[in-house]
């Protein structure tokens, strides 16, 4: 009866987002003697439906060819229908299942950048478990472990808190030393777990956005680190967390620890504003957990000394830093977002904005509120949640084609710019460790088992084998791989704080991490795996075969979870990128990988 399909670039052209002031034009294909009269019903998002009649172009076959050309001088997100006459069901939509209609992603091309994270490679660090610099440096209140490797603290103190206070002396000046490794790994960019003064050893409990922490080596770790990192070719990005604060901080000051009039009990201070009262002793939090008040993103005092002249973000900016992850930032309502990202640009018009989204941030509703993340001024990439599920469950299942419409939607809805900056992730602080995940194990109940959980030889074995499929998935479909410090050696781990464990050096997987350095030689070696076009060749029965890139700087993967041999057949010599070898039909066995130079 009808022919449309939102991924073929014959029905929708382009096929992704596209720029205010350009065109979109959509074709549909009609069965002649069943359906007729196409129209396609435009609706900006909030806005009013437009019914626009299509017109005729050609007959194919048995088919009649209609076309619109539809231009968007508004950035916003549409949305599009189309309905047709038939002759036995009377008028009908399309698509046909309940509440359908495809997005357009119509961007302010302005402050389209950074490019230079595309094309590199983004390293996680939870900074007191990477690398210590061998020097104490104690803070009040806080354990200090002195068996590096040992199992994170997890019970509940008598209070039934988990202070999260012990630490086993990872800091910056330990990066540093490693930074050598970090380069020959592939590193272009350090992302870096907070580091600003606080309580915790996770440091998402603000207590001075102003200083670094005493116990991460300081201010002047942090501007080394800048320096040392950037004459290796790595930039350091922070993890901003601005939508809460600890109440133990310069702020709330609910423990008196700091010579400061916080907000706690007392409305005189400056800070009194800056957060939710519901009376003088009971506060807002953030999910509830009373050590992190939550922060009044309306108030502002507060917008003034994060965006200001000299605010937080200018003064960590001036000293090095290339850009931001912001944490929850669904939870930093546009009047925030805006000035923080104005100010951003102000500092440097290539800083790399990344918010933490864990669905298509494209159309995220959040708070009630559609966020417009990526139609202009605000974020350059989100933490890519959406692909790293597709890419486990492929992984583990063969489900070539969830992953296939994951990979499909993404290149649909994010602007160019996004879909070649996406934090493509497998593993983060917040999931359990990749390895233990792909290990096919049921995981144990309680905190208690989960401490002293690992897989059986057998189950990291099969675990291995199926990261090697993996991660070769994170480092050449669209966007920037982010690699969790220790998933390219092997570290295993449940929920945190299991997933937090030191890096293990001097026990490395060795065969694991050589691995992830020829990925990253891969990467960096093909243009294509920059900014090259994304091109779907199959994707059924546990395989999956893209291309990337155009003409001479083409590159072909193929990914098989099968357990038989599986070939791409299509035109051309290929140079296997492993073996160097000329290649006509590519074989891929089962539980490999290929990558192929077209």
């Amino acid at each position: 009866m009808y022919i449309f399909d939102e991924n073929d670039i014959y029905f929708r052209n382009p096929g992704g987002a596209i720029e205010v002031s350009g065109d979109l034009t959509l074709q549909l294909k009609l069965k002649r003697g069943e359906a007729s009269n196409p129209r396609v019903c435009v609706y900006p998002d909030g806005g009013e439906t437009e019914e626009i009649p299509l017109n005729y172009v050609e007959a194919v076959g048995n088919f009649d060819v209609f076309s619109i050309t539809l231009g968007f001088e508004t950035a916003a997100l549409y949305w599009y229908n189309f309905l047709i006459d038939t002759a036995d069901r009377g008028q009908i939509a399309i698509p046909e299942h309940v509440g359908g209609g495809y997005q357009i992603t119509a961007y302010n091309p302005e402050n389209a950048k950074p490019d230079w994270i595309q094309g590199g490679m983004i390293y996680h660090i939870f900074v007191d478990r990477f690398r210590s610099d061998g020097k104490l440096r104690p803070r009040q209140g806080a354990i200090q472990r002195q068996d590096w490797g040992g199992c994170p603290y997890f019970l509940p103190d008598e209070k039934g808190i988990v202070r999260n206070n012990d630490f086993f002396g990872g800091d910056l000046y330990g990066i540093i030393e490693k930074l050598d490794y970090l380069e020959d790994l592939g590193v272009t960019c350090i992302y870096l777990s907070p580091v600003f003064e606080a309580d915790s050893n996770h440091k998402y409990d603000t207590g001075n956005y102003m200083k670094v922490d005493a116990a991460f080596g300081g201010d002047e770790a942090l501007e080394e680190l800048c320096k040392k990192a950037g004459e290796h070719g790595i930039k350091v990005i922070l993890d901003g967390v601005f939508n809460h604060v600890g109440s133990d901080s310069v702020y709330f000051n609910k423990l008196g620890n700091y010579d400061s009039v916080g907000a706690y009990k007392n409305r005189n201070s400056p800070y009194y504003d800056w957060f939710y009262w519901i009376n003088d002793e009971k506060y807002e939090s953030w999910w509830g957990i009373e050590l992190l008040p939550t922060l009044n993103k309306q108030s502002e005092s507060y917008k003034e000394f994060l965006c200001g002249k000299d605010g937080v973000l200018a003064h960590w900016m001036r000293r090095g830093v290339s850009g931001w992850r912001l944490d929850v930032v669904d939870e930093i309502p546009d009047i925030l977002l805006d000035p923080m990202c104005q100010a951003m640009r102000r500092e440097n018009e290539n800083v790399f904005i990344a918010g933490e989204v864990w669905e298509d941030a494209s159309h995220k509703i959040a708070y009630s509120v559609r966020r417009r993340y990526f139609l202009g001024g605000q974020l350059t990439s989100v933490t890519n949640y959406p692909l790293k599920n597709a890419i486990i469950a492929f992984a583990k299942d063969g489900d070539a084609y969830a992953l296939a419409d994951t990979v499909a939607a993404l290149c649909r809805n994010y602007p160019k710019y996004v879909l070649d900056s996406l934090m493509s992730i497998i593993g983060t602080h917040d999931t359990m460790r990749i390895l233990t995940v792909l290990g096919g194990a049921d995981f144990p109940e309680g905190k208690l088992a989960m401490s002293h959980f690992r897989l059986t030889e057998s189950q990291l074995e099969l675990a291995k084998k199926r990261l090697r499929l993996a991660s070769s998935l994170q480092f050449t479909l669209p966007g920037v791989p982010c690699v969790y410090y220790g998933d390219e050696v092997g570290m295993e781990g449940c929920i945190d704080p299991f997933n937090r464990r030191c890096y293990p050096w001097g026990e490395e997987d060795t065969e694991l991490l050589e691995w992830y350095k020829k990925l990253s030689e891969i990467r960096k070696q093909n243009s294509a795996f920059k900014d090259g076009e994304y091109k779907l060749i199959e994707a059924r029965d546990g395989f999956f075969a893209f291309t990337r890139g155009e003409g001479t700087e083409r590159v072909l993967v193929a990914v098989n979870t099968s357990d038989s041999d599986r070939q791409v057949n299509i035109e051309g010599f290929y140079t296997d990128l492993m073996s160097g070898s000329k290649i006509h039909t590519p074989t891929i066995k089962p539980k490999e990988v290929g990558f192929y130079k077209c």
